[in-house]
């Protein structure tokens, strides 16, 4: 294989190697090459640029949109309504014990932010007797229910409370059962007293 002077080799896109009047290997810019890079940057720079005046001239303008667009901004909307009554419902029913609504966001073919997904933060205070305890569990489970169509997560929280119910009902129960074994051996011990002393 015979190479001339001067001969060019492509390396990558913007630098060649060429050989020199002593026939050695030089690395260089290609002005070709680079021209015709920065050409094609300039061209996709233009798409884009155009590209985002289109979708803010159809932002400032919802009557532009194409029916599907239209009617994923009406999805949108609607699920937007949809979960904000829903996180609402949680915060009434919880009273004091609910935290703000946080929302998860999706923007619409018009620009605008639609609320996709949402929730509702439930603290249960720690209680210092059983019927506090049992309160603060329905409260929570009222909470978990309110919206009219619970999600998996809704049914999670209210099944949690009704764990928390149930415990605080048995040790309701077993301190009954021990203030009556208490009365017991009581009246036990005082009729014992009184046959003694008789």
């Amino acid at each position: 294989m015979t190479i001339g002077s001067n001969s060019l080799y492509d390396i990558g896109s913007n630098f060649s190697i060429k050989l020199n009047d002593k026939e050695v290997l030089v690395l260089e810019d290609d002005p070709l090459s680079k021209s015709l890079h920065d050409s094609k940057e300039a061209k996709n720079e233009k798409k884009s640029e155009e590209k985002k005046a289109e979708e803010a001239k159809r932002s400032s303008n919802p009557d532009e949109l194409s029916e599907d667009e239209k009617r994923l901004v009406k999805d949108l909307a609607s699920r937007d309504s949809e979960v904000k009554a829903h996180e609402a419902a949680h915060q009434a029913a919880g009273g004091g014990m609910t935290g703000a609504a946080t929302y998860t966001y999706q923007q619409g073919p018009d620009g605008k932010m639609y609320a996709i997904g949402g929730e509702v933060s439930i603290s249960t205070p720690t209680s210092s007797n059983p019927d506090e305890a049992i309160k603060n569990a329905r409260t929570v489970m009222a909470s978990a229910m309110a919206a009219g169509d619970p999600s998996a997560q809704d049914f999670a929280v209210a099944a949690s409370a009704k764990v928390m119910e149930m415990k605080a009902l048995a040790q309701k129960a077993k301190e009954a059962q021990s203030k009556q074994e208490g009365q017991e051996a009581y009246k036990n011990e005082a009729i014992t007293l009184d046959k003694e002393v008789a």
